[in-house]
Parts: C-alpha cells; structure tokens; sequence
C-alpha cells in the first residue's frame, strides 16, 4: 500500500531522498510521558508499602489511570513520528506530517535560493540538524527540525535545484528540416501510334514482302492498344486473301 505522501505526487516526478524527524525527536517530545510514567512506577512502590484501606486503594487507581495515560501520549508520539516523511523529488521538496488529519507543504526547487542548516554538538554526533529553506528574498519557507541526515539533504536538494536550472537553460533543440518534397519526373512523351498503311484499292493484289510488313505493322498497333484484337483478325484474314 503505497504511503499518504506517494499519492502526491505528479506525472514525471521521482523520489530521489527520503527521511523523516531523527530517532531522538520523539524521544525529547515524549518526555512530559516519560516523567509520568516514571512517577507512575515510583508511586506503585510507594503504594505497595501502604496499609490496606481505602488510601491504598484509591492511590492504585491513581497509578493505573497515570500509567494508561502515559503509554497513550508515548504512542501518539510515535506514531506521529512515523507517520512523517520528508521527500525530495526532482521537482520540489515536500513534507507530510499527521496521523489521521494529515498536514502537506511542498516548496519548489525555483524558488529556493538557499538552506541554512544548524547543528549542535549532539547533532553533528548524531547525523541531524535543524533545516531553513530560504526564497531570493531570504523568507524562510518551511522549517525542519531536528531532521535526520540533516547535511545529506541539504546538498541532495541544491544538487536537484541546479540539475532543474540546468534543465531550464539548455538550448531547445531545433525543430528537424523538412525534406524538400520529392517530385516525380515528368511522364515520357508517347510518340503517337503510327496509322495504319494506307491500301491503294481495295482489290489489289500483294506480295508477301508487303503482306508482311503490313502484318507486323497491324500486331505493333496491336500490342499497343491502337486496335483490338478482333480487328486485327479482319484486317489479318483480308490482307492473306491478297496474295
């Protein structure tokens, strides 16, 4: 099942680091629990050295009541915490945070001109730090505290910022030439199909050099579609009955 912050995202967008609060942010919000607990569990010793009687009765279910409180804010607590996610993707830097009503900011890589990042002792032993991104006008969009491997996102989101800059100043390519369009070469004359040899009479008789020639005049026609085959047949059977 995929998680609240992955349904935000758009088409084209990737996750390139994710991370949340370090380990120790709930244990430092847990603490006003802790301290109930602790006092839960002093007050049971003491408890179980009073007399039986109605002040040691009512002082167990004080104990009860304090400690079914305390394991209460210890798990929305840590539930909390794990319910977090800060992402940074190839377009912007998003945080989610909540359990049931759930809290998203997101910042884009162009407006961010900056990150200043602190660490304390602790932090620098401990790999965390607390995070402002800042805008051109040195406006703090979004704070992060106590972020776990605080310096790695830093310089995981700048990279990203300058990869997208870099991204928007790259020459658009050209359009591709269009090939000039291929014409067709012009049609060869077709030399006009030569007339039929002209008979002097009709009844004349002719040799078998002119019967030939003739013939082969008629099947060129022919073959050329000038005349059809059935007239060349007629003028076939006259020209063979002038022999």
């Amino acid at each position: 099942m995929p998680r609240y912050a992955d349904t935000l995202l758009s088409d084209g967008e990737e996750i390139i680091m994710r991370t949340r609060q370090h380990w120790l942010a709930p244990v430092a919000e847990a603490r006003y629990p802790w301290l109930l607990l602790v006092a839960s569990l002093v007050l049971l010793v003491v408890q179980t050295n009073l007399d039986p009687g109605t002040p040691r009765d009512v002082l167990g279910y004080a104990i009860l009541a304090a400690l079914v409180i305390a394991l209460v804010m210890l798990g929305k607590v840590y539930v909390g915490w794990l319910s977090q996610d800060y992402m940074i993707t190839n377009r912007r830097v998003l945080k989610v945070e909540g359990i049931i009503n759930k809290r998203s900011a997101d910042s884009s890589l162009e407006k961010i001109n900056d990150a200043v990042l602190e660490q304390n002792l602790w932090g620098r032993m401990f790999n965390f730090g607390d995070l402002d991104i800042l805008t051109a006008a040195d406006t703090a969009l979004d704070h992060y505290d106590m972020l776990n491997r605080a310096p790695a996102f830093k310089r995981e989101m700048l990279n990203q910022k300058h990869e997208l800059e870099g991204e928007f100043s790259r020459p658009m390519p050209s359009p591709p030439l269009r090939a000039a369009p291929v014409t067709a070469p012009p049609p060869e004359p077709v030399a006009p199909a030569a007339p039929p040899p002209v008979m002097s009479g009709s009844s004349r008789n002719m040799s078998a050099d002119e019967v030939t020639r003739a013939l082969a005049s008629l099947a060129d026609l022919r073959d050329r579609g000038a005349i059809s085959a059935e007239e060349y047949d007629a003028k076939k059977s006259e020209l063979l009955g002038r022999l």
